[in-house]
């Protein structure tokens, strides 16, 4: 293996949105060996690179899915928005769906109102998590305003009137099962739109040339790294496309049952420092 690509979330960080020291240590032993190390995430830029930067990792990073792809100095490699009229079909799907929704943009992410965000994420706790805790949640809430900078807009017109403005990834959260499939079964046949999913009952939105693999493999190739040669990690569905891509995909064991039946290596949860732990087996098999 010459490249290692990791999800963010679910996989190489924790519950707290950290990278932990024995996953760091991991990492850094393999680009000791020559390895390269990619992230490949649907965060934005910013909220990607934050938690690297405090362990120390400097490296590439794709970004929103795979709309945008950065260098290891943060310049843009590439830069794929969605069409604005199929932004707003979506959107008003969502909306009529009565799903929250983001919208990750060039200009940073924007949503409907601060006590409309608030309402709505903690909703969507209680519904995931229904064991937490009104502390737990809030303390999930505030984690999300320090990962994303999040601008708070009145409507979808002022998106629409805001000057060279690029969406690159619509992210919905449904209440309820029902609305989640209403939404999916409207959007899934339009064209200009792939739609994955980073957890339980919400939807990710991107332009189709927009996913982690067609992201993670031109990147390859720039560093003339084949993809049999690419060790790619994950533990949900928009990561699939990285994961049957790759030579070596490897589920996270906290993954979607989905991504665990696609994948022929399986790892411990990110709880459980499972990026170390594929990265030390892949090492021994391949550089011992």
């Amino acid at each position: 293996m010459k490249l290692i690509a990791s999800d963010l979330d679910g996989t190489l960080l924790n519950e707290n949105s950290k990278v932990s020291a024995a996953n760091a240590h991991a990492i850094q032993k393999a680009m000791d060996k020559g390895v390269k190390f990619v992230v490949v995430t649907g965060r934005s830029y910013d909220a990607a690179n934050m938690p690297l930067k405090e362990v120390g990792i400097k490296c590439p990073i794709i970004t929103l899915n795979g709309a945008s792809s950065f260098d290891i100095d943060g310049n843009v490699l590439r830069d794929i928005p969605m069409d604005k009229s199929v932004c707003k079909k979506v959107y008003t799907a969502c909306h009529n769906g009565e799903m929250y929704t983001e919208f990750f943009t060039n200009k940073g992410l924007f949503s409907f109102g601060r006590n409309r965000f608030i309402e709505r994420m903690t909703s969507w706790w209680k519904t995931v998590n229904p064991n937490f805790t009104d502390e737990e949640i809030n303390q999930k809430i505030e984690l999300r305003f320090q990962n994303e900078s999040v601008q708070f807009i009145e409507d979808y017109e002022q998106l629409e009137a805001m000057d060279d403005l690029k969406i690159y990834k619509l992210l919905s959260f449904a209440d309820d099962e029902e609305r989640h499939q209403q939404v999916y079964n409207e959007l899934k046949d339009k064209t200009g739109v792939v739609i994955t999913s980073s957890g339980y009952l919400n939807l990710e939105f991107n332009h189709p040339e927009a996913i982690k693999g067609l992201a993670l493999a031109e990147l390859a190739k720039s560093m003339g790294i084949e993809m049999k040669d690419v060790m790619s990690m994950g533990d949900n569905l928009n990561d699939k496309s990285m994961l049957e891509m790759a030579g070596r995909g490897v589920a996270m064991g906290n993954a979607d049952k989905e991504i665990v039946d696609i994948c022929n290596f399986h790892t411990k949860t990110n709880e459980e420092d499972g990026v170390a732990f594929a990265i030390e087996e892949m090492l021994k098999e391949y550089y011992s």
